[in-house]
């Protein structure tokens, strides 16, 4: 747990235990980062963990998928990330920017119109046509220079979660008949020339992740078996971040039932990629089975947002348990949580005690 973990580019983590990217909703309207969420990231770094990871960050204005997030769209979002970069490596903590575009699932206050692979009646949006989807590319390419140049040791590409990369890669809402639709090889086109993209863009040290769902959102399980598999073939990733729910979760199609989620991804062969995960990873017995059952690191969620020092702590008690919620609005401010963030806490999870 403790043991220090390499990758194929920049720098090692001191540990196993890294922060997830966690939606916080703190930061301004027009995208910059906010003292809140400054305080928020960096404490986690002063904290122990090994890697931080921001919320995900848009890439395109219109990528924007929920208040106050995150923006890394434009050049004046550069200096706030700095001074983030900055911060998390003094406190001795590998930092990455998650690059994100939420697609048919933008933010329908913040965004005028919803675009994705195809045109799609339940969210009113529409079809990228083929200029759209490499400009979308290009911007992923532009977000992850803009975080080498603020001085992050890395970035993750959301390709999870039901976001504009999982619509290209699910036949539900890819119906597109180019280059980009149809076949899995055509669907996660996008996704592979970002990822080629990126690596040529930024410098041989800049880290490189990228999480995925491996199923739901429209997604086939053995598709993501293949193309991880695939991926990491290939080498070109650092890291692959497998967004479970619950690690210890069966696969929904019950014909797959045989093992767990995260055992069919375990056994792939790696070629140096490592392979971490999340999902309700809580307490130290948590960690330890998780690692155990072949992770080389742990993305810790709710945990780390309910002890900042959550590394420091499990290090000292290998018994340690997360605390129970909901938990008072006390507990939450002396762990660098703001009343905004606060709100979405209690409103969509109940972590926070009702008012």
């Amino acid at each position: 747990m403790f043991a220090s973990l390499s990758f194929p580019h920049g720098p090692a983590w001191k540990s196993r235990l890294a922060l997830a990217p966690l939606t916080n909703q703190q930061s301004h309207a027009d995208g910059t980062l906010s003292e809140e969420e400054f305080r928020w990231l960096t404490m986690r770094a002063e904290g122990g963990f090994a890697m931080v990871m921001t919320a995900a960050a848009h890439v395109q204005a219109c990528g924007q998928g929920f208040p106050g997030q995150l923006g890394v769209w434009d050049d004046r979002h550069i200096e706030g990330l700095t001074r983030l970069a900055d911060a998390i490596r003094a406190a001795g903590s590998v930092s990455s920017l998650q690059l994100h575009h939420a697609g048919i699932r933008a933010d329908k206050t913040a965004v005028k119109e919803r675009v994705g692979p195809s045109d799609h009646a339940e969210t009113g949006s529409r079809a990228l046509s083929l200029e759209e989807v490499a400009q979308v590319r290009d911007d992923f390419i532009a977000a992850a220079k803009r975080a080498e140049t603020a001085g992050f040791d890395g970035a993750e590409i959301h390709g999870a979660h039901g976001y504009i990369l999982a619509q290209f890669m699910s036949p539900d809402t890819n119906q597109r008949g180019d280059e980009h639709g149809g076949s899995v090889e055509n669907r996660t086109r996008l996704t592979r020339e970002i990822t080629d993209g990126i690596r040529a863009a930024c410098g041989p040290d800049f880290q490189l992740g990228i999480r995925l769902s491996p199923e739901r959102f429209g997604l086939s399980l053995p598709e993501n078996v293949d193309f991880v598999r695939a991926l990491m073939a290939e080498g070109k990733l650092d890291y692959i971040d497998l967004s479970l729910w619950d690690y210890k979760k069966l696969p929904d199609d019950e014909n797959l039932r045989g093992k767990s989620l995260l055992a069919h991804f375990t056994d792939i062969p790696r070629h140096g990629t490592r392979l971490g995960g999340a999902g309700k990873i809580r307490d130290g017995e948590d960690i330890r089975n998780v690692l155990e059952a072949g992770l080389d690191f742990a993305l810790i969620g709710r945990a780390g947002i309910l002890h900042h020092d959550l590394p420091r702590r499990v290090e000292a008690d290998a018994g340690y348990m997360a605390p129970q919620t909901p938990v008072s609005v006390a507990h939450m401010e002396a762990e660098g949580v703001s009343p905004v963030f606060v709100t979405y806490l209690r409103d969509t999870f109940r972590m926070v005690e009702p008012l």
